[in-house]
């Protein structure tokens, strides 16, 4: 006797993650007391689905919604409609409140207004080919977001400098100058080999919670920020003390305090008295001389690459940063980015059943039935 073999019908389909995602982003609107775009919410909508199964278990028991929970949840709505990745363990309403800002840092300009308007704020990813993850998101005016160059960071540094040259017009009605500032925020997010990095000038200090990845833009920053607030000169000869005191290591120190030395006269230029936003502007602009730049390179070509990330580390690590500062290994900075995938949504294929199959009876041996 044989045992009757079993006809499986197994749906190894992948399985449509945006489905997955639209029933969870509707279920946080539930759990909020929001109520999703009506045209999300068709009976056959994941979305809709997860927003009336939701409804149906919180009832009244919502938790209070805030402008960054609702802007986090729209944000949400906007990457599942791309099919774009979502990173949800950092990426939170508290995220999204820490990088909000009242300036655009392209444009300078006050934001506001419609949600249409030029000077609208507009949460943007920084890297074209990343997901919605934490690290590389930034707010600036719907203006200056629909100039962002979707090729990516040397395309869009490349492009700053034809434009500054006069030889193709500037994107959007930009101007030149937030041309160059729009290029340096993708360059931060953007790893570039050292001889391209240590040339891009800072045109604009790093937002709230953007990573450099970087490690000669990092230094570049940390060392305008010790100009933010008196007292500079101490703390840059602290980081001068931190350079190598033998041979060759006095030439590195004297490239230091040349750089230092065509920094400090465009500070003093531009007076003493400004506010938070007004220095910051100051100190971007300084980064237009031609002089701070070169004594810049100069500098640190004589420390190597080596040498600035060796630097950046004992700087940060002494306390010497002007701001808050994380060092992030390399992985870590770019975690959830989603690169892989071009921050797409990819599909997962749904674990099919394992079946054993039934033991071969041995030649002799009796089969029970």
């Amino acid at each position: 006797m044989h045992p009757t073999p079993l006809a499986l019908d197994l749906d190894t389909r992948s399985a449509a993650p945006t489905d997955d995602t639209g029933f969870q982003i509707g279920w946080d609107h539930a759990r909020h007391g929001l109520v999703p775009p009506a045209e999300l919410m068709g009976d056959g909508a994941a979305l809709g689905q997860g927003w009336r199964a939701g409804r149906a278990l919180f009832g009244r028991r919502t938790l209070a919604s805030t402008r960054a929970t609702r802007q986090w949840l729209a944000l949400r709505t906007a990457a599942w409609k791309q099919g774009l990745v979502f990173e949800l363990t950092q990426v939170t309403p508290h995220y999204v409140a820490q990088i909000d800002t009242a300036h655009c840092p392209v444009t300078r300009q006050p934001l506001g207004g419609a949600a249409d308007a030029e000077a609208a704020p507009v949460v943007a990813r920084l890297n074209p080919e990343a997901g919605w993850a934490a690290g590389h998101l930034a707010t600036l005016s719907r203006r200056a977001a629909d100039a962002l160059t979707p090729a990516g960071a040397r395309t869009a540094l490349r492009h700053a400098a034809r434009v500054d040259a006069g030889m193709v017009p500037a994107p959007a009605g930009l101007a030149p100058a937030e041309v160059w500032r729009l290029a340096v925020l993708q360059s931060f997010v953007a790893p570039l080999p050292f001889a391209e990095a240590l040339r891009v000038p800072l045109r604009v200090l790093p937002p709230n919670r953007v990573r450099l990845l970087n490690a000669v833009q990092g230094l570049q920053a940390l060392l305008t920020l010790q100009f933010a607030k008196p007292g500079w000169s101490e703390r840059l000869r602290a980081v001068a003390d931190l350079l190598p005191r033998v041979e060759p290591g006095h030439e590195r120190r004297q490239d230091f305090n040349l750089f230092v030395g065509a920094f400090a006269p465009r500070l003093l230029e531009a007076g003493t008295g400004h506010d938070a936003p007004t220095m910051r502007r100051v100190l971007e602009d300084a980064w237009c001389d031609e002089r701070v730049n070169r004594r810049w390179q100069a500098f640190v070509l004589a420390l190597g690459e080596a040498g600035v990330e060796k630097l950046l580390e004992r700087a940060a690590e002494r306390g010497l940063a002007a701001t808050r500062t994380l060092l992030h290994a390399p992985a870590l900075a770019t975690e959830g980015w989603s690169l892989a995938s071009n921050g797409r949504l990819v599909a997962r294929p749904r674990r099919a059943p394992t079946f054993s199959s039934p033991p071969r009876p041995r030649p002799g041996a009796a089969v029970r039935g």
